[in-house]
C-alpha cells in the first residue's frame, strides 16, 4: 500500500470499498433538484470519483464535477464520462453560474474553520443563479450530543479488491475546542505491505448553526432533517417526503438564496 491516502488516492478501491450501485444518493439529489425546480445547470462540488455527477448528467442535467484529488478526477474522466471535470477547492471557488450546487457524503465538512465555511457559502451564493439550489448532505454534529456509540470503541472493516484482503480499524474521537470530529484510520493488507495510518477530521455543525450560516448569506432554508436519506438507516425510497426532525446522524439540506 502506498499513498497518502489509500482510498482517494486509489479511487478504483474507494468504489469497491464503498459501492453505491443503486446510485442513493444521486436519485436522491435528483428528486431534490425535481421537488424544487431546478434548472439543468448543477455543479457537483467534492465530486469524488464522479458516480453521482455521472448519474445527474444522465438524468438530463449540464454538470460539471469539482474536486481537489487529481487521481479522484482522473478515473472520473475515464470512468464517468458525460459531466465537465475540472479541479477546485470548495473552501473557495469561481466556476461559473449554476443552477444547482450539490455537495454530499460530508464534503461540506472539510471546511473546519468559520473562515473555510465562510468562503464555501460565499462562493455558493456567487455561483447560483436566481432561484438557484444548495442540495447537501452531511453528518450531524447535534447526533453527538450525549451519544457515545460511534466514540466507545474503534471500528474494524475488512473487504477483499483484485485478490488482497484489506483490513481497517477506525477510531473516531470529538475534538470539542476545535468542533471537529477527528478520525484515525489504520489499514493493513495481507500482501505484506507495512500498516499505512491516516488521519482526518470533519467540522461538527449543529442544525442551528448551520441555519445561522446560511442566513448570513442570503440563504432561505427549503430542507433541513435527518432523514430519510442516502446513508440513514432505513435509507431514503423514491416517493419519501423530507422528515422533520435533526437528531439523527445526518443531515439533509436543501437552501436557495433570497432574491436580490
Amino acid at each position: 500500500m502506498t499513498g497518502g491516502n489509500l482510498l482517494t488516492d486509489h479511487p478504483a478501491l474507494y468504489e469497491a470499498r464503498f459501492p453505491d450501485p443503486e446510485r442513493l444518493a444521486a436519485r436522491w439529489t435528483e428528486d431534490r433538484l425535481r421537488r424544487h425546480g431546478a434548472g439543468p445547470r448543477v455543479l457537483d462540488i467534492g465530486c469524488g470519483t464522479g458516480r453521482d455527477a455521472a448519474h445527474l448528467h444522465r438524468a438530463g442535467r449540464t454538470v460539471t464535477g469539482a474536486d481537489l484529488s487529481e487521481a479522484m478526477l482522473s478515473h472520473a474522466r475515464a470512468h464517468h464520462p458525460g459531466p465537465r471535470y475540472v479541479r477546485a477547492d470548495l473552501r473557495g471557488f469561481d466556476l461559473g453560474t449554476f443552477d444547482a450546487v450539490v455537495c454530499l457524503d460530508s464534503s461540506l465538512l472539510y471546511c473546519h474553520t468559520n473562515d473555510q465555511l465562510d468562503g464555501f457559502l460565499g462562493s455558493c451564493r456567487r455561483a447560483l443563479a436566481p432561484g438557484g439550489l444548495l442540495v447537501a448532505e452531511l453528518r450531524n454534529g447535534a447526533y453527538f450530543l450525549g451519544r457515545t456509540d460511534l466514540l466507545d470503541r474503534p471500528a474494524v472493516d475488512t473487504f477483499t479488491w483484485r485478490g488482497t484482503t484489506y483490513r481497517s480499524r477506525t477510531t473516531l474521537t470529538v475534538d470539542r475546542t476545535a468542533q471537529l470530529l477527528r478520525r484515525t484510520r489504520v489499514w493493513t493488507a495481507d500482501d505484506g505491505s507495512p500498516p499505512l495510518p491516516q488521519n482526518s477530521a470533519w467540522r461538527l455543525l449543529f442544525p442551528q448553526e448551520l441555519r445561522h450560516f446560511l442566513a448570513a448569506y442570503g440563504f432561505e432554508v427549503l430542507e433541513l432533517h435527518d432523514g430519510p436519506g442516502p446513508r440513514t438507516e432505513p435509507p431514503w425510497r423514491a416517493g419519501d417526503p423530507p422528515g422533520t426532525t435533526t437528531d439523527g446522524d445526518r443531515l439533509h439540506l436543501v437552501a436557495r438564496p433570497h432574491l436580490r
